[in-house]
């Protein structure tokens, strides 16, 4: 028996299609007791899982606070996850991006993307 069968998967709305390097900011929904806040959580895609059907499809960010490296899962299907938006799409040439939890300043930055326009009239 799948999870599929037990719980209908609605897919969010307010999240775009994401892959491994793009940097996005994350706005989470916080309960703290009888008060409900919108929290916001910028980095790096380091890993994006479909998952069996999508039911438990997620996505891990990656992000600096302090000098120290933070990580956080969020499940595509959540209701807690109010909007993603994508700052920018970064180049890679890997599906999951463990190798920047090594680096750290400048050489964890990634490249961006350059749009198809600019790729070809250069």
């Amino acid at each position: 028996m799948d999870i599929d069968t037990l719980i209908p998967v609605e897919p969010n709305p307010n999240i775009p299609t994401i892959s491994p390097g793009d940097t996005v900011k994350v706005s989470i929904r916080v309960v703290e007791g009888e008060r409900v806040r919108s929290q916001v959580f910028q980095g790096v895609v380091i890993r994006v899982r479909r998952g069996s059907a999508n039911a438990n499809a997620n996505f891990t960010v990656r992000r600096i606070a302090y000098g120290v490296g933070v990580e956080r899962t969020f499940f595509l299907h959540s209701p807690s996850v109010e909007k993603v938006e994508v700052m920018r799409h970064g180049k890679v040439r890997r599906a999951k991006l463990y190798y920047l939890r090594d680096l750290t300043t400048k050489k964890a930055r990634l490249k961006e993307k350059r749009p198809k326009e600019e790729r070809n009239s250069a």
